[in-house]
């Protein structure tokens, strides 16, 4: 089906927007229902398979049994919410010993089995919206010791909502997709909300000087009046009384030192200074 298609990056072999997601699939319903809803989580249309019993209800890919995917990327990707019920998928593929060999992973799964041509593997799931990704030729090579070679099938069972299913040829970073292939898309550069704040050169506020220009002589007298006002508010004279005794002892000191100075030295301290002082 894919065999002859060019093979490299991304390919998507369903998509939940579009005129016909299932154009490429045959759907089997028993008990249940397969139809495209719009999911308010993402805010986009998906494809929602419902079933009372998880094995009658599923869409296979390529529609004719008879024929193969073709498929030789070896990541499978499938972005899927979980709705908290059975779910399970089937990926058949074929390694280069010519044997098919099939993955069927499930969410009620509890331990992993292998058999010959068949294993089945748990999965965890998170609440909401998940991207589960599948490297087949890791899991061809640990569990069969061979090489994967290509995928045959897919088949994905109730009970789940689907937004893309797509193969990779390798496991891409989330600022590396395209923006369809991401559920919330592209993530906003936190760059240019900084060019926003910016002022630009033409709102910058009018200088002092330019305002009391324009304004008159009365507006101007308004600063004299701040300045006057924070005139108490200043420093009183006893804080600077620290500044000056050390002033006056520094002066001292280098009088006494100098000879030259000895002729201004104050007179003699007598008992009638010291009354005259007190």
């Amino acid at each position: 089906m894919y065999r002859s298609a060019y093979q490299k990056g991304f390919l998507t072999v369903l998509y939940s927007v579009g005129s016909s997601p299932l154009e490429k699939w045959s759907s089997y319903t028993k008990n249940g229902y397969i139809k495209r809803i719009y999911d308010e989580d993402i805010k986009s249309l998906v494809l929602e398979i419902m079933g009372s019993n998880v094995s009658t209800t599923f869409i296979h890919c390529p529609s004719e049994c008879k024929e193969q995917l073709g498929i030789k990327l070896p990541f499978l990707v499938l972005l899927i919410k979980n709705m908290h019920k059975y779910f399970c998928f089937e990926v058949k593929i074929q390694d280069d010993q010519r044997f098919m060999r099939r993955f069927r992973v499930s969410n009620f799964q509890s331990k992993t089995s292998i058999k010959p041509f068949c294993t089945a593997m748990p999965m965890g799931m998170s609440p909401g919206w998940n991207q589960i990704q599948f490297n087949l030729a890791d899991f061809t090579r640990r569990a069969y010791g061979s090489n994967y070679l290509e995928t045959v099938s897919l088949q994905i069972h109730a009970n789940v909502r689907i937004r893309r299913v797509y193969f990779t040829d390798k496991l891409y970073a989330e600022a590396e997709l395209p923006n369809e292939y991401r559920l919330l898309g592209k993530p906003k550069d936190l760059k240019k909300p900084e060019k926003q704040f910016k002022v630009p050169p033409t709102a910058r506020p009018p200088s002092p000087l330019n305002t009391a220009r324009g304004e008159g002589a009365v507006k101007a007298a308004k600063p004299k009046a701040v300045v006057q006002e924070s005139e108490p508010e200043a420093a009183p004279e006893l804080k600077k009384e620290p500044s000056l005794s050390i002033s006056v002892g520094v002066a001292s000191a280098t009088a006494a030192a100098e000879p030259s100075a000895a002729a201004d030295e104050p007179p003699t301290q007598t008992e009638a200074t010291e009354e005259a002082y007190y």
